[in-house]
């Protein structure tokens, strides 16, 4: 059967640009070889107790609710209160005057870096109005500029100065945010308090205006999966087709066809690629390119992707807790970043790459032992937001921490990838059970655990990454400036775009929104060309 697009990734990219396509009259199938679609956007129920798998809350970036709006979906969101703690201190992110608390925070754990504490405030600041001007409207790529003239002149032209102005300023901040930070301060402790919940070599200008985004948290008040179950009923509605279960391994470009692992056929005039990038070049039938110049265009991107490490990814434990919500109500909000104590992980960083490689149990498991001890913790509590997601007088949490993906792998290959996820699920409860929520070890009713090994067999994600590109990497195979993301769709290949969180760096749930509509756009640009 031939479509007039086919979409080939099933998260969150792939279901927009899908349900763009679709609002366009467009005859489309969506193919996902997991058994179901959403990705990293995904919320499960166990015996009672809602978790969410992936994302544990959405920034609306002037993307999501436009996007929702134009869709026209009903999700109803609530406030996603964050709560930042260090050992025995813990504010709540309110409002903008937040950040007098978390500087009376920071300069009781640190008195002799008060004037430090100032600087990196003051900086912190700057990067937060740079973002707030950036993310400040509802994206013009969500607007019908024609017909919107009061939008077009009083908010996106005046927008476009600001933005202009802002996007120079902006590079200033593009070193890693250690690097940054050792230049206002020789305190390693504080620099790893303020960005050690971010991955390797994160971009200051992403680390710093993390305060401002905490308050465009929202909550979809029956989980994350809400708004992906949305994006699927509204496709399902516009005659849209959702193939999950099916995995496309072979692309032959000169005929638009594409074959699944059953090798049953699908023709396409335009493919959207929101899957992993490897993935489709590995899928293309090179022999069924005739234009040499093509060919090598594709040969090149194909050796510009090879040896890209992913981002990192985390690990995450799932409690069933048997206490009221009120009791974790008195100590943080539903969505927390937590740090059992101030010393910071950077000692215990610098040992990562010597660890991923070792061979010895006790010298693996003493590594995470540490590592566990002096880390970040995101701790989620659905039911703080919606008491329904949990029994009457029970409370499920989330806790993660950031996690590299080669040392999880070489654990499975030595074989103790079980004790090891036992040994990380009881050093999590008794470093919580001895600080932010004091005697929860003998109230859970149950536990278990993924891992990046997992995140990647559920949702496909190259080395279970869940923001893309890693930062470490020497070239980041993908577009890093904002002012080029309508080019993110782009391959060398005819008639195939892309879309998705290896298109665009850093990325995250907006980006990937965003991704899915310029490739939307662009198919159905395309399409209505070849129709004429």
């Amino acid at each position: 059967m031939r479509y007039d697009a086919i979409i080939v990734g099933g998260g969150i990219a792939g279901l927009t640009s899908t349900a763009y396509l679709t609002k366009n009259g467009c005859k489309i199938l969506l193919c996902e070889k997991e058994k179901k679609v959403g990705g990293l956007v995904s919320s499960f129920y166990h015996d009672g107790f809602l978790f969410d798998a992936g994302v544990r809350g959405i920034i609306d970036s002037g993307i999501v609710k436009p996007m929702i709006k134009q869709l026209g979906l009903n999700i109803e969101f609530v406030k996603n209160t964050v709560s930042i703690g260090i050992e025995n201190e813990l504010i709540r992110i309110d409002t903008i005057d937040s950040l007098n608390d978390y500087r009376e925070m920071l300069v009781k754990l640190y008195p002799d870096n008060e004037n430090d504490i100032d600087v990196i405030l003051h900086e912190i600041k700057k990067v937060m109005n740079y973002m707030d001007v950036l993310y400040g409207i509802e994206n013009p790529l969500f607007k019908d500029l024609k017909k919107d003239k009061k939008y077009l002149f009083k908010t996106l032209i005046p927008w476009l100065f600001k933005f202009l102005a802002k996007s120079r300023k902006i590079k200033e901040f593009n070193l890693p945010a250690n690097d940054y930070l050792s230049q206002l301060t020789d305190n390693q402790s504080l620099i790893d308090i303020i960005i050690q919940h971010f991955f390797q070599k994160t971009p200051a200008s992403f680390a710093l205006s993390y305060f401002s985004l905490y308050l465009d948290y929202e909550y979809p008040i029956n989980g994350t999966f809400d708004l992906v179950k949305k994006i699927e009923s509204y496709i399902s509605q516009s005659d849209g087709i959702i193939k999950t279960g099916t995995e496309i391994k072979k692309i032959d470009c000169y005929n638009k066809t594409l074959f699944d692992q059953k090798n049953q056929q699908y023709e396409y005039d335009q493919l959207i690629w929101a899957a992993d990038l490897n993935q489709l070049y590995n899928a293309i039938d090179i022999e069924t390119i005739k234009d040499i110049k093509i060919k090598k265009r594709i040969e090149e991107q194909k050796s510009l992707l090879s040896g890209k490490k992913g981002g990192d990814s985390i690990f995450s434990l799932f409690l069933a807790i048997d206490l009221d919500k009120r009791y974790f109500l008195k100590r943080s909000s539903g969505h927390c970043f937590y740090t059992p104590e101030k010393i910071g992980q950077s000692k215990i960083i610098e040992r990562l790459k010597t660890v991923s490689k070792s061979v010895d149990k006790k010298e693996i498991i003493n590594w995470m032992n540490d590592y566990l001890k002096y880390t970040t913790y995101e701790i989620s509590i659905p039911s703080l937001r919606n008491e329904n997601l949990a029994p009457k007088g029970k409370t499920g949490l989330i806790v993660s921490v950031p996690m590299d993906y080669n040392f999880v792998s070489n654990i499975k290959s030595l074989g103790f990838y079980e004790d090891f996820k036992n040994i990380a699920e009881k050093k999590i409860i008794a470093v919580l059970n001895n600080s932010i929520y004091k005697n929860i070890k003998g109230k859970i009713i149950n536990r278990f655990s993924s891992s990046p090994l997992t995140i990647e067999r559920l949702s496909g994600n190259f080395e279970g990454s869940i923001t893309g590109w890693a930062f470490t990497n020497d070239v980041i195979p993908a577009i890093t400036r904002m002012t080029r993301i309508k080019k993110t769709c782009n391959t060398p290949i005819p008639d195939v775009l892309k879309a998705g969180q290896w298109t665009f760096s850093p990325s995250g749930l907006p980006i990937s929104i965003l991704t899915g509509k310029v490739a939307a756009d662009k198919a159905v640009k395309t399409l209505k060309k070849g129709k004429r």
